[in-house]
């Protein structure tokens, strides 16, 4: 039975965890990347945010001083009852997580014209940044997990949700999506970055997709697509930070949904930052 006073609580961890802690997957990507690497410039880097990730977990401070704002990705289980008040306690652990970081003052007052223009200013407490409308996914079980991902603002102003004409090529769709990361790569600063992308029938189920496959990516099992794309971005050669080297891009994430048939595919990117995607799961047993 799902307690709702243990959701809480572990959902608060989940987020500090995913604001601090890099994963071993992540850790691994970077130490190769600092074996490849040539340039001493961009090996300076590299271990410099291998450092910094350990300080943070060490310390439980946030990896970067953008915060983030909550993403959440929600795996139910068809056979679990999901209790009263489940959603409600999710909310509230959101809340306790940006207090225990604590998040970055981000939330803007004020009502939607005077959000939009900013000119009421900022709520002071952290926990006044609401989380992003959850997303969810029905899975085989009792169980639901919870994987929590802290956005930050950089990677939104780079991301891009577009058609792109397919021509009946896969080359056609995956070169575009490299050209989009290559430009936003020479544009973001905090590389290496983290290619996510979606692939769908709208705008809606793109982006959807890009965030499963951020919510499910692993740097070290690579599809062919993924490496593709990334191998393709490291030879830009714009490298750590934009000093040169090998490592412009960590790593690729790609989540292909469904299509249908017509002459476009509506694919979404997010071009994470050095630190992305940050990122962890909590399970609660049915």
């Amino acid at each position: 039975m799902i307690d709702c006073t243990e959701v809480s609580e572990k959902t608060a961890q989940t987020l500090v965890r995913a604001s601090t802690v890099f994963r071993p997957d992540q850790i691994a990507a970077y130490k190769r990347a600092v074996e490849k690497e040539e340039s001493p410039h961009a090996k300076w880097v590299l271990n410099n945010i291998l450092e910094n990730a350990e300080i943070a977990e060490q310390k439980s401070f946030p990896l970067c001083d953008d915060t983030g704002i909550p993403h959440l990705f929600l795996e139910i289980g068809d056979e679990c009852a999901v209790p009263a008040g489940f959603y409600r306690a999710v909310e509230e652990g959101v809340a306790k997580g940006l207090r225990m970081l604590p998040g970055r003052p981000m939330a803007v007052k004020g009502n939607d014209e005077e959000r939009i223009s900013q000119c009421k200013g900022l709520y002071e407490s952290p926990d006044a940044l609401s989380m992003a409308p959850v997303q969810t996914r029905r899975v085989p079980g009792k169980d639901i997990r919870l994987t929590v991902m802290m956005y930050g603002g950089g990677p939104e102003i780079r991301g891009k949700t577009l058609r792109v004409f397919h021509k009946h090529s896969l080359d056609t769709v995956i070169n575009e999506m490299i050209a989009w990361g290559v430009e936003g790569a020479k544009l973001l600063g905090c590389l290496p970055c983290v290619l996510v992308f979606g692939i769908g029938r709208s705008n809606y189920e793109a982006a959807a997709l890009g965030m499963e496959a951020m919510a499910k990516g692993d740097f070290l099992v690579q599809s062919d697509i993924e490496k593709r794309i990334t191998d393709a971005v490291n030879e830009s050669g714009c490298g750590a930070l934009g000093l040169g080297g090998k490592t412009t891009a960590l790593g690729a994430f790609v989540k292909v949904g469904a299509q249908r048939a017509s002459g476009i595919r509506v694919v979404s990117m997010r071009l994470g930052c050095c630190f992305d995607p940050r990122r962890a799961e909590c399970l609660f047993e049915g």
